[in-house]
């Protein structure tokens, strides 16, 4: 496989905002042979990106829905066997109803997903974080987000990239009342707001990290992290 392909692509969080556009970005590029999407419930190509009249036969074809249990992901271990790994997986804390069902989503999922596809010999993982994740931050949620980018750390990955997007750009389709108002607060004071910390759009999140690994080198930097300004420069 030539460095700049990702081969074959597993991506975790695929019906989610930027794990959409990381699937419609992989199913376009000629570098990649295979997107096997886990998700929860069985779900079509068309379920997740409508119609899609921009993708060809070809292009469809690479499409492999992949049904798991997030809780047992062992159990599918053959699904593990990629050369890269997109993972958008992600909640709230009042979508997942406490703090423990948000760690287990956010932090133990993601890790489970990444030491099976490591074990499998997956040359590249590719995570959507958050902007202030740090293992030592005391908001519970930046916390949780920077544990797991030391978790990835420590795994000693060919290549690692990490993004950091601010509030997130894009049609969600649940309802998010603390994102909604976040956005609108942007566009009122969005002249005031620094370019690290306004809304991006999740097509750059997913084509900044998707860019970023191509020219990642194996000898290079351990872990490369996108801030925000550097997502929102992307397209």
């Amino acid at each position: 496989m030539a460095g700049g392909e990702l081969g074959k692509v597993l991506i975790a969080g695929a019906s989610g905002l930027v794990g959409r556009e990381a699937l419609r970005l992989c199913l376009q590029d000629p570098g990649v042979s295979e997107v096997r999407a886990l998700t929860r419930r069985p779900l079509t190509l068309d379920d997740l990106l409508g119609p899609c009249e921009e993708l060809s036969a070809a292009q469809r074809g690479k499409f492999r829905p992949c049904v798991v249990d997030f809780d047992r992901l062992d159990r599918h271990a053959d699904l593990f066997d990629v050369d890269s790994v997109f993972c958008a997986l992600g909640t709230t804390i009042r979508q997942a109803g406490s703090k423990p069902a948000f760690r287990r989503v956010d932090f133990d999922w993601p890790l489970q997903v990444a030491r099976l596809a490591h074990a499998h010999g997956a040359q590249r993982f590719l995570l959507v974080s958050a902007l202030g994740a740090s293992s030592a931050s005391r908001v519970f949620y930046n916390r949780i987000k920077g544990e797991l980018e030391d978790a990835l750390g420590d795994m000693d990955w060919p290549v690692l990239c990490v993004a950091r997007p601010s509030l997130l750009q894009g049609e969600r389709v649940e309802f998010r009342p603390g994102e909604r108002l976040g956005l609108w607060l942007c566009r009122v004071f969005g002249a005031l707001i620094p370019d690290s910390h306004r809304p991006v759009h999740v097509r750059q999140v997913a084509a900044a990290l998707l860019a970023a690994c191509r020219v990642a080198q194996p000898d290079g930097p351990a872990r490369r992290v996108l801030a925000n300004a550097e997502l929102r420069a992307m397209l």
